[in-house]
């Protein structure tokens, strides 16, 4: 038996070839009518339906702290995996707090959300939602909304050094839009989820 690092990436495999004939036709033309039906699925789709399903599964296992627990630590990789590449795409050290706005708008743009800056000054920027990047698979599933929290919190703390995310409406909970309160200055004793730099 060979070791495992010499093994061939096609060992043990076999490609068979696609049927051909009589199967094969038959396959051809149930493909031609099943290709056109509407089922309303797509790569997009499917991945949104997933995490919906997940985060839900979650809610009801494990209960609405673990979940946002679990969904957090994921959000946690995601934002310093962003931050640092905007920070390389911006060739930047550091965002200010107008680039810390624009970037958060940015990048639910990117993955089709619709936020937007309501407010920015020194101690916190406001902003708004009209669009969940999960779609309507949000609905129902507060746990994905802590994906947010901790994008935000992560790339507005490490780059102001704090930051403490609210979200004050939700689309997930019924609102219609998400209204979320992003505090850069420690001294706020407002509601919300505390993030902190990296080795601060």
């Amino acid at each position: 038996m060979k070791p495992l690092g010499e093994m061939a990436a096609n060992d043990g495999i076999t490609n068979p070839s696609p049927a051909h004939g009589k199967t094969g036709a038959n396959m051809e033309k149930n493909l031609e009518r099943i290709q056109v039906a509407s089922i309303g699925l797509d790569k997009d789709r499917f991945l949104r339906q997933l995490l919906g399903y997940l985060a839900e599964s979650l809610q009801e296992v494990t209960g609405m702290d673990q979940a946002e627990g679990f969904i957090s630590l994921v959000g946690q990789k995601i934002g310093d995996e962003l931050n640092a590449h905007y920070l390389q795409s911006l060739k930047l050290t550091k965002l200010d707090r107008h680039q810390i706005a624009a970037v958060l708008v940015d990048l639910k743009r990117r993955i089709d959300g619709d936020f937007y800056l309501i407010h920015a000054d020194e101690r916190q920027l406001v902003l708004g939602n009209r669009r969940c990047p999960f779609g309507d698979k949000v609905i129902g599933r507060p746990a994905l909304c802590m994906m947010t929290s901790n994008v935000f919190g992560v790339i507005a703390a490490e780059n102001a050094g704090y930051a403490r995310v609210d979200i004050q409406k939700a689309i997930a909970n019924g609102d219609g839009h998400c209204h979320v309160v992003v505090s850069l200055d420690g001294n706020d004793m407002e509601a919300g989820r505390e993030y902190f730099r990296s080795g601060e």
